[in-house]
């Protein structure tokens, strides 16, 4: 049989065709997310909350107990953005034995999902300690991806979510300038994920809110760049794996439970859970 019709380029998109994605995440779920999940709402950026539980276990330090938002404040308060696990104890896990280590996450997961109400699959690795075989132990406690500390200053998708490198922590001093950077990319054969991360007391530690806030400003309401939650990115990722082109690139099945956005030939098309899709 010969071949009549030319060989088509087809690209995963980020939803509504994009192809730029922003995200955050900040760590230990100090009163100071208040705040910070203020200025995210107000400019539409969505975070992920890595959250320990030390409250449920009564062991925290003292000092620290009036310094960290309630359990029971979670679900309200973390409303539109992902909470994800950060350890129970917040050990330095890859010195820890590995049992262990599959308590501290289940049980900080049990915790977070009591109080939140939807299950939890992300992790942020507490003082960014990890090693080869804790990612590949990791799964097998539910979790799908888990955040470093090391900061690679660019906007590639992540090839490993158990080793997921953000961009840049926000005290870098050259944020804003990766912020214009990213703002500017305009190459739709690429995907560019810009991940920023910290801790929202540094804010309070440096007196420097309008570092964040700034920010916020600078890259929100863009029609250009999805905002969303590490495990949005995640999932929607995974579910564009499986969507299901013909050899001829002239329809697409997607059998998953997510709307997935493709670019056929320089022409966006929604493929629909569900449903067969006509490339024309």
């Amino acid at each position: 049989m010969s071949n009549d019709r030319p060989l088509r380029v087809i690209y995963t998109c980020f939803p509504g065709g994009r192809h730029k994605v922003l995200t955050m995440s900040y760590d230990d779920g100090r009163i100071e997310d208040r705040r910070l999940v203020e200025i995210f709402n107000k400019y539409g950026i969505k975070g992920t909350f890595n959250l320990n539980s030390f409250e449920e276990s009564n062991e925290l330090e003292n000092k620290y107990l009036n310094e960290r938002i309630p359990v029971s404040e979670y679900k309200e308060l973390y409303k539109g953005h992902e909470v994800a696990c950060h350890t129970s104890k917040h050990p330095t896990i890859a010195r820890c034995p590995d049992e262990q280590n599959l308590m501290q996450v289940l049980e900080n997961r049990r915790d977070l999902e009591r109080a939140v109400g939807y299950t939890v699959r992300g992790l942020a690795y507490p003082n960014g300690s990890v090693n080869e075989k804790l990612t590949q132990m990791l799964p097998y406690a539910g979790i799908r991806y888990g955040r470093t500390v090391k900061s690679t200053m660019d906007f590639a998708m992540p090839d490993n979510y158990m080793l997921w490198n953000p961009t840049a922590h926000h005290n870098n001093p050259d944020l804003y300038k990766l912020g214009e950077k990213f703002k500017a990319l305009f190459k739709t054969q690429y995907l560019y994920l810009m991940y920023v991360w910290g801790h929202s007391y540094e804010f309070t530690d440096k007196n420097n809110w309008d570092v964040i806030e700034g920010f916020c400003q600078q890259m929100g309401g863009r029609e250009d760049i999805w905002y969303a939650t590490n495990i949005d990115i995640y999932d929607y990722m995974t579910a564009a794996s499986e969507l299901r082109v013909s050899v001829d690139g002239d329809f697409a099945f997607n059998p998953t439970a997510y709307d997935i956005w493709i670019e056929v030939d320089r022409t966006s098309y929604l493929c629909k859970s569900g449903e067969k899709t006509m490339l024309l």
